[in-house]
């Protein structure tokens, strides 16, 4: 059986507010303050996907029973975006790193470079090396 996709906008306002146990005026307000931003149709209408809906339980759990107001509960999400992020993007560095030994140097930007095995540092890559010897298990 094939999963359903989670972002797929396909509630109405009146539906997504049912099912996060809200009124549709708060979707609304949330919406206004960049909250949970559903999709919009062609004519203007707003669909929410279960992400959005899913969203909407946490601002509420935490307004409810953290106490947490609405500036606060928006930072939290934008900080929670950022590491999800920043995951995605240490999963697909992931493969260039590997368990033994590394070699690295600072390019001419300040930028740290990672030294390919059985190849030198170039004079244009940096001056300064580090041995980086990965944690034995």
């Amino acid at each position: 059986m094939e999963q359903p996709d989670v972002d797929e906008p396909v509630f109405l306002i009146s539906a997504a507010a049912e099912l996060a146990g809200m009124h549709a005026q708060t979707l609304r307000q949330y919406d206004r303050l960049g909250l949970v931003v559903p999709r919009r149709r062609a004519g203007g209408g707003r669909r929410y996907s279960l992400r959005d809906v899913a969203v909407l339980r946490e601002i509420q759990r935490m307004s409810q029973d953290e106490g947490i107001n609405l500036a606060g509960i928006a930072r939290i999400l934008t900080l929670q975006k950022k590491v999800e992020r920043l995951e995605a993007e240490v999963e697909k560095m992931r493969p260039k790193a590997d368990v033994g030994s590394r070699v690295f140097t600072t390019g001419p930007t300040g930028h740290v470079v990672i030294v390919e095995r059985g190849r030198r540092a170039s004079r244009d890559e940096g001056r300064s090396l580090v041995v980086w010897r990965g944690l034995q298990q």
